[in-house]
Order: C-alpha cells, then structure tokens, then sequence
C-alpha cells in the first residue's frame, strides 16, 4: 500500500464539537475509532494515512443548525476553540505517544513515519485567534503551530475569505488588510506555512505579491473544471507554479462535480480529473492531497480514510505511475514542508 500524508482534516473540530475535552473522554473516539467519523486512528490505519495537517477551525454560532454561516467570529470564542482543539491534541500525544506524534519538521514526519506513528501537523484554519496586533503567534508557534489559513470563508481582521458560491468567480471582495500583511511577514519569518484555500482573488494576489515562500493551498481544485467560488482559476494555478508552490486536491463533492452539486453519488474518476488539470499545470512536484476529512461532504467511494486504497487504484488505472503517486501521496507534502518550515 502507498502511504499518505493529507494536507487538510477537521477531526479536532470534530471532536471539540462532540465535547471530547476533558477528563476520559479527550480524544478518545480518534483512537478507538468511531462511526460517524471520516479520520480517526483506525481508519487511518486502514487506509495508510500516516499523518497530515490537523486543521483547528471556530465555527461561526449556529443558526439553525448550519455551523458553517458565514457570521464573524470574536477574538475570544477563537481563542478559547483553539487552545481547546490544541488540547485534545496535546492530550493524544503524550497519553499515546506510540501512535500520536505532533510534528514541527520535516524530519518529525519522517521519524513518525519509521515509528509507526500518526505524524500531526498543526494548522490554524481561519486566524481569529490570533490577535490582529499578533502579539500571541510566539505562544501558539512555541506551542507547535506551523500552519496557518489567514481566513476561513468569512471575513475577519486579516483579509477576505471568498464565500462559497457556484457557478462564481473566486474575485470577490478585498484583500489583505495591514494586519493581513503583517501576518504575512511575521509568518515567513517564522517559517510558518501559510495556506491559501480560503483566500479570495485579491488576497491570493496580495499574499502572492509579498511572500516570499512558496504559493500553497492545502485544500483546493480546479475552478476550470468545477466553478466553485472555493476554487483555483488557471491563472492562480500557474502562480503557484512558478514560485515552486503545491496544491493538495480537496475531496469535497461540492469542489469536484462539474455540476457544483452536494451529491456522493459522484465516480472517483472526477477526482482524476482534477488531478490530471492540476498536474499539466503544476508539474509532478505541485500536487497533492488535502482531502477535508470531517469537514465536508465526500463521495460515496472515497467517504473516509479508509476508502484512501480506493482513490490509488484509480490514479493506477488512470496511468499514474508509482513514482508519480508516492509524490501525490506523501513525498510532495513532506518535501515541501522541509523547504517552507524546516
């Protein structure tokens, strides 16, 4: 079996929202396994999936039920979801250090790999818990942070994030606010990824226009094959190529059908599709997986970590060579990773 390391899932959202935050219960389901979960440690055993970035994500209050509204987000609620998704984080390294390792390089994730261990790495999705004057990004970088979406797709101190919209071009809104670039600075100082997914068109040009790492969007697809706002036009694509940058392939059905539909009943040749866009765009060294486990609605074939066998038998019989679907896999993100953090 091919190993994989993912650039994007929800458990810790997942587990937060469950209230796995204290005493026995903390994270308990991801190592036991649980039904309704697309990632915890069985399936990804099942699947091969040796780490990836575990994404930590303040959903907006309900209303009526839909946490994914686009209502701003305060400072504080963020803070307090945050610390207590790194908690539970936390929580599962050091109660189950033989199979949970936090990661902080490169190295890390290949040292987890040989060790049999689930390699994690620490995203912040949506940067409202960082304070706009930034004064708390040394605490959550010492913490083990190395990841940071400076938006979800709602608006907030640092930039725009591009609404979900279909059939829409990712141009809408403004781009980074003086925050926003300073956030930027101070995280290619600290060697901090930042990640692209949520950014609309004009914060994407901004970021671009300042950064000096690598263009990376951990979560994302083509826009010329599924005209979802959330998507990458070709232009966008080949930015990222010429900085030397990577795109991991979203698994949600809404970002995959040419249709923009919500639908599971979607064949994994849709998936090589945007594969196949991506890679004439990207070359064989900007391309991976960032599949959205916990996050998003996924195809009936390819509804957990692990059905991931599944999605390597079709790249096979697409005519992806081996080479080629070890990058896709794992060998793009972790050498990535050591260029942009260490």
């Amino acid at each position: 079996m091919t190993a994989v390391f993912d650039g994007h899932n929800d458990a810790l959202l997942r587990l937060w929202r469950q209230g796995q935050t204290s005493g026995d219960t903390l994270g308990s389901s991801f190592i036991k396994g649980t039904a309704e979960g697309q990632l915890d440690l069985p399936k990804a055993r099942q699947g091969q999936m040796i780490g990836g970035f575990f994404a930590m994500f303040t959903p907006a209050p309900d209303r009526g039920g839909d946490i994914l509204n686009l209502a701003p987000v305060d400072h504080t609620d963020a803070l307090a979801a945050t610390n207590a998704m790194f908690g539970i984080a936390e929580h599962l390294a050091n109660d189950y250090p033989e199979q949970i390792k936090i990661c902080h390089h490169a190295n890390d994730i290949r040292a987890a790999m040989t060790d049999d261990q689930m390699a994690m790495l620490m995203h912040i999705e949506g940067a409202e818990a960082i304070k706009p004057d930034l004064s708390n990004l040394d605490a959550f970088y010492d913490r083990g942070l190395r990841s940071i979406g400076p938006v979800w797709s709602r608006p907030n101190d640092f930039a725009v994030g591009v609404p979900f919209e279909y059939p829409a071009s990712p141009d809408i809104g403004t781009g980074l606010t003086d925050a926003g670039r300073a956030l930027i600075t101070a995280c290619n100082k600290k060697r901090i990824m930042i990640d692209l997914s949520h950014m609309n068109e004009a914060g994407f040009w901004d970021i671009a226009a300042i950064t000096d790492a690598p263009l990376v969007a951990t979560h994302s697809n083509a826009h010329s094959i599924c005209a979802a706002s959330r998507n990458l036009t070709n232009r966008q694509l080949d930015a990222i190529a010429e900085s030397g940058g990577l795109v991991g392939v979203n698994f949600a059905v809404g970002f995959l059908r040419p249709d923009g539909q919500k639908n599971p009943d979607m064949a994994l040749e849709v998936i090589i599709r945007h594969l196949d866009h991506l890679l004439s765009h990207l070359g064989e060294g900007g391309l991976a997986l960032g599949s959205d486990f916990d996050g998003a609605e996924m195809a009936h074939d390819l509804n957990n970590a692990g059905d991931l066998p599944r999605l390597i038998a079709a790249m096979k019989a697409a005519g992806f060579g081996d080479d080629l679907i070890r990058r896709i896999c794992h060998l793009n993100w972790i050498n990535m990773i050591e260029r942009v953090i260490g």
